[in-house]
């Protein structure tokens, strides 16, 4: 069982950043490579699904994650408020447009799992019909990992409180960063408990395991990030097609 507060949001005190910088640029780049050959193959697909509280890196995760890629075969799609015509159909329908296909990684900024959290924060889906949906998700992903060769894996941007204050406020005091401001994300970290409480319950009952990433310190975020995914792409064992002699 995962209890958030028991995990740490700072790295580990006796790395040290610029060697921990050094490796996660090398594994970005090995990154590129196993894309490249994801992409010839075209017998796997991945998808990487950044979840988190607002401000807690998850454009930033998915820049220096992919910085060295191709653009061919890698795509990100970034889910909010459902339009109208989402509205009109199940809460899975957006989603399924969005998966990638054999040879493609797509990255999720937010997900699916909007629809279990948000909405249960407002009290806008009672729990019936969040345990349902618990269970479609759960079922939906199971569904792309046996029926595609989709690997999944899903990162909580684990931030503490007191950062997302200072990152909140930073998007106002530097005029850089102004176009990040959005003055309802004050609103939502008002709501910090519930959702922690509503995202322990996703994480615990997910089927595919979550990956929980220290995102304080941004740094040992990405690098965290960077392992893993390349370690994913490792153990698919993949080979560049190569032309059979005759």
């Amino acid at each position: 069982m995962i209890k958030l507060s028991d995990i740490s949001t700072d790295a580990p005190k006796k790395l040290e950043k610029k060697d921990v910088q050094k490796e996660t640029k090398e594994l970005t780049k090995k990154i590129a490579d196993l894309h490249e050959t994801l992409i010839a193959e075209k017998k796997n697909s991945l998808l990487v699904v950044f979840q988190g509280m607002d401000s807690s890196g998850k454009d930033g995760a998915t820049h220096n994650t992919f910085r060295y890629c191709s653009p061919s075969g890698l795509s990100a799609y970034s889910f909010k408020k459902p339009t109208e015509e989402e509205f009109a159909h199940d809460f899975l329908w957006r989603v399924h447009k969005q998966v990638p296909g054999k040879g493609e990684i797509k990255i999720f900024n937010r997900s699916h799992y909007e629809d279990v959290l948000i909405q249960r924060v407002h009290g806008w889906i009672d729990e019936e019909k969040v345990n349902k949906r618990i269970a479609a998700i759960n079922a939906f992903e199971e569904l792309l990992v046996f029926d595609n060769n989709t690997t999944i894996l899903k990162f909580y941007m684990h931030l503490s409180r007191e950062r997302q204050q200072e990152k909140l406020q930073e998007r106002i005091d530097d005029p850089t960063k102004n176009w990040k401001h959005n003055a309802n994300d004050w609103e939502e970290a008002k709501l910090w408990d519930k959702y922690m409480e509503c995202y322990e319950d996703v994480i615990n009952r997910s089927s595919v395991p979550w990956h929980i990433v220290p995102v304080d310190q941004r740094w040992y975020r990405n690098y965290i990030i960077a392992q893993k995914v390349c370690e994913t792409l490792e153990s698919l064992n993949m080979k560049l097609p190569t032309i059979e002699a005759k």
